[in-house]
């Protein structure tokens, strides 16, 4: 039986002892093969999958033509929750599983919501840079703000993560006003949030916060417009996705002081743009952009690892009941 983990150098794990540890304990003769992708040499990843069992993969396409040439393949585990890298039909055609991971890092971009929400109101930035590049000792080389407890927070997305991040905002004394699509009212029962429109969150909020999944909906959603009609000058922060936002309206709000800053885990283009010195969102004392890494915790690489090769496992061994999601189960033939 031989098992594929496959991605680019910079997206697999440096040490793969746990993945290999975990898999060797649920499959006992398996042949684990780990695979730096290359999409210069995609032909040797796919000569690499044509005789295996199973794929560990995050990032990587998986088109019809790599179905097609993976004769014994059967089943993909993505070791990220998305999925669009792979298609579909073909791996259904095929009787091959697909199966994402479930929740592993809501508490941990919860957590890097509020870090950058108090980065911001705090102007932690400027007064590293007062010290640090310019030698200056200022207490007062930034506008101050009120007290983070005085402050509204409008969450747009109350997913896992919106909700989340309205429970830490509650507890610190903030308001908190929250717009979705779809509500799951059972899932907010006990949260101190205020439902409301766009407008209604436009016009009272301080903070704005995008936390929601991308989908055809909210397509570039924050644009000119949106920060056009933001009452308060807010500070923005995205922790979704590049894609939801117009980064050159964004570019545009924080030239002419529409919005106070922003703080940005993701950016459009973001594994392509390699001059990050000069990007145009850059070397902002009111903008604070990490490279999505709000994720990033040991807690939830373990557990990326633990439940990609555990979905590996399950399914070769045939319980089905216990991968956690196979997201073809009703396609597969």
């Amino acid at each position: 039986m031989k098992i594929v983990i496959a991605d680019t150098p910079e997206t697999q794990v440096q040490d793969h002892r746990q993945e290999i540890d975990i898999l060797k304990k649920g499959l006992k003769d398996c042949e684990i093969i780990i695979h730096d992708y290359d999409e210069k040499r995609r032909e040797d990843f796919l000569k690499e999958i044509e005789d295996a069992d199973a794929l560990l993969t995050a990032y990587i396409e998986i088109d019809k033509e790599a179905i097609e040439r993976a004769k014994k393949l059967k089943i993909i585990s993505i070791s990220a929750t998305g999925y669009n890298n792979v298609d579909l039909a073909a791996a259904s055609s095929k009787g091959i599983g697909v199966s994402p991971i479930g929740e592993y890092c809501t508490e941990d971009v919860a957590e890097f919501t509020i870090c950058v929400l108090y980065a911001l109101t705090k102007n932690l930035k400027k007064h590293i840079h007062n010290i640090e590049r310019d030698g200056k000792w200022e207490y007062d080389c930034a506008v101050p703000n009120e007290r983070v407890e005085n402050m509204t927070l409008g969450i747009v997305g109350l997913g896992r993560i919106g909700r989340n991040v309205a429970k830490k905002a509650s507890a610190l004394g903030m308001e908190v006003l929250a717009t979705e699509i779809a509500i799951n009212e059972e899932a907010i029962k006990g949260l101190d949030v205020e439902l409301c429109s766009l407008e209604k969150l436009l016009q009272e909020c301080d903070i704005i916060a995008n936390l929601a999944n991308l989908n055809e909906t909210n397509y570039n959603y924050f644009n000119y417009d949106l920060f056009a009609n933001a009452k308060k000058r807010p500070y923005f922060i995205n922790m979704g996705r590049a894609s939801s936002v117009v980064e050159s309206d964004l570019i545009r709000a924080l030239d002419e002081g529409l919005i106070k800053g922003a703080a940005l885990d993701v950016i459009a283009n973001e594994t392509e743009y390699l001059d990050l010195i000069n990007h145009p969102l850059t070397n902002r004392e009111n903008v604070i952009i990490t490279p999505h890494v709000a994720f990033y915790t040991t807690t939830a690489i373990n557990a990326i690892i633990r439940f990609s090769c555990e979905n590996i496992i399950h399914f070769l061994n045939h319980e089905w009941d216990k991968v956690f999601r196979l997201v073809n189960l009703d396609e597969m033939k």
